[in-house]
């Protein structure tokens, strides 16, 4: 019988107060609670928080404070992610960055769900991942819902809402966001 976590992680319904999903959601707020108490001028201290942190970091990553997250472990930051101030991934789902890209401030990443149902909702939760590609560009205060996947140079606008995977090479914004603009 698969655990609670493997549930979790397979986007299956689990219950969040199993005692290892706890530990682990507590594990990350220590570790983001250093990391957040890091100075600017302490590079290392604040990569080997990251590889504690994170399930996969690659190379030139740069997270500025505060940050949040539920897990940790589920996050890949692909070489020379940025995130500025102010970011938050719930990661109760696998959480994919890509290559070169950019998080503005306040960015919020969302893979956690419910069911819509009030009686299945009470105790249970699952999660949709959430992939986003290379050179993708996110702008300030934007959120990407679960489920969603993000294409390779793709510009989401300051507060865009994605509820719906955004193709490659456009820009998308507004509530729920839509393309804007194709992109050479």
């Amino acid at each position: 019988m698969p655990s609670e976590r493997e549930r979790m992680v397979a986007g299956e319904p689990y219950d969040p107060d199993d005692p290892e999903l706890v530990a682990a959601r507590e594990r990350a707020r220590r570790l983001t609670a250093a990391y957040n108490d890091t100075a600017p001028d302490e590079p290392d201290r604040r990569r080997d928080l990251l590889d504690d942190l994170l399930g996969d970091v690659g190379d030139g990553v740069a997270v500025e404070p505060p940050f949040r997250c539920d897990y940790g472990d589920n996050i890949v930051a692909g070489d020379d992610l940025f995130a500025n101030f102010d970011c938050v991934v719930l990661d109760v789902a696998p959480v994919e960055f890509g290559d070169h890209c950019q998080l503005g401030p306040g960015v919020h990443v969302y893979t956690a769900t419910h069911p819509l149902d009030a009686d299945e909702r009470r105790g249970k939760e699952f999660g949709e991942p959430v992939t986003v590609g290379d050179d993708v560009w996110i702008g300030g205060r934007a959120v990407l819902n679960p489920g969603v996947t993000v294409g390779d140079r793709a510009v989401i606008a300051s507060g865009a809402v994605v509820t719906d995977d955004v193709p490659s090479d456009t820009v998308v914004g507004g509530n729920p966001a839509r393309v804007i603009r194709e992109l050479e």
